[in-house]
């Protein structure tokens, strides 16, 4: 993240200082660009519900070895300096993060390293007008834009084979990480190529407010190792060394650095916009058009949704969008319950396809990850006490 964006968000960007993605609207309140950032909690998982949880076995011998992870993974992690003016020019200066090497020539690191994404004020958004890589050896290599992807936080450079050996890093499952399981990262912070820290993983698909998109990001994972300015676009490493996340930002208090609380793209969804960005140029999200919060047992009771359903409340419905041409309907009275404010009456999401919603985050989860623009979906409502399916021809989601 370039200065100016750091001082523009009281989410400091690793810099950092970037679901999921994500998308249907907002859950809970996305549409409203100028809400506090909210951490959602997830709905219990089978493994939260007391299924073996399967860490990932440490890279060499018996436990987490940090030190085999970096000698065999920091030749892959590279420093990125990204001018947005030109090189002679006085006003040049570099943004600093991290980045590192998949495959083919291209690295994987967070948008808003590589564009002015995020910058106050800023219109279009546009790539650095040149980019350079530094390698862990000293050596520095020129590279190219590929593309970005701003609802995710991801960005995508190629540097030629010829430039420098190349070392791809091997990407694991982000859907397999669980809480409690030790990470590392490889990063630059402050500038300190090279840098490593480690901790563990202290929750699991957290929604947070995106430095780069009016959409959260949901599937978050949130770390405790330690990082600051310029861990931005680096990886996030399991103990066998295989990459599971981005790093992309720190929680912290107005300028005051790390303060435990790290949040980095699970690796899944860059992988999916890594794959459509090199296809194409450009990642494409399907969007509904709805804004939603938890429908939890209580919540369902109180309001005669059904006892001990859990789903997806329609809170609003936002005009000319997919949902309202679907005749979605969203609550017509506003409420307070239990500290929470809502809209009642209006409908109630329980599944997508064959897909249940337990929650507001399941459903953008489900939307932007296995569902595309065009689409026509089912979408199972609870409205007026009864189930009906109402098909959703899925749009293209805004910028």
């Amino acid at each position: 993240m370039r200065p100016a964006a750091v001082a523009s968000t009281a989410l400091v960007a690793a810099v950092v200082g970037a679901v999921a993605v994500l998308v249907v609207g907002k859950a809970g309140g996305w549409l409203d660009t100028n809400d506090s950032v909210t951490v959602v909690r997830a709905p219990l998982t089978e493994t939260s519900r007391g299924a073996p949880a399967v860490v990932a076995k440490p890279l060499v011998g018996n436990g987490f070895q940090p030190a085999a992870i970096y000698r065999s993974r920091a030749p892959g992690v590279v420093t990125i300096f990204s001018f947005f003016a030109d090189l002679d020019s006085s006003s040049a200066h570099a943004g600093q993060g991290s980045g590192f090497v998949v495959s083919d020539g291209l690295i994987l690191t967070n948008a808003h390293v590589i564009t002015t994404a995020g910058e106050a004020g800023e219109g279009d958004v546009k790539p650095a007008r040149q980019v350079f890589v530094e390698f862990s050896d000293g050596d520095r290599a020129t590279a190219e834009v590929v593309g970005w992807d701003l609802f995710a936080d991801v960005g995508v450079l190629r540097v030629e084979r010829r430039e420098h050996e190349l070392v791809p890093l091997p990407l694991g499952d982000s859907s397999r990480v669980i809480v409690g399981e030790p990470v590392a990262v490889i990063g630059s912070p402050f500038g300190n190529e090279s840098s490593l820290s480690v901790g563990v993983v202290s929750a699991v698909r957290r929604e947070i407010k995106s430095l780069t998109s009016r959409f959260d990001l949901v599937d978050a994972i949130q770390i405790d190792a330690p990082i600051n300015h310029g861990n931005s676009g680096g990886p996030l490493f399991d103990a066998r060394g295989r990459v599971i996340g981005i790093n992309a930002q720190i929680r912290s208090s107005e300028g005051s650095g790390f303060e435990g609380v790290g949040f980095a793209v699970p690796i899944n969804s860059a992988k999916r916009s890594l794959r459509q960005l090199v296809e194409s140029g450009r990642v494409a999200y399907a969007y509904v058009g709805v804004s939603t919060v938890d429908l939890t047992p209580a919540i369902a009771r109180k309001y005669g949704y059904g006892k001990g359903l859990r789903g997806a409340l329609v809170d609003r419905v936002e005009a000319d969008t997919a949902a309202a041409r679907a005749g979605i309907r969203d609550g017509s009275k506003r409420t307070s319950y239990r500290g929470l404010s809502f809209n009642v009456g209006g409908d109630a999401i329980v599944a997508i396809g064959n897909e249940p919603v337990r929650s507001a985050s399941d459903l953008v989860r489900i939307v932007t990850t296995k569902l595309l623009p065009g689409q026509v979906v089912n979408f199972t409502l609870v409205r007026s006490g009864k189930r009906v399916v109402v098909p959703i021809r899925l749009e293209a989601r805004p910028q």
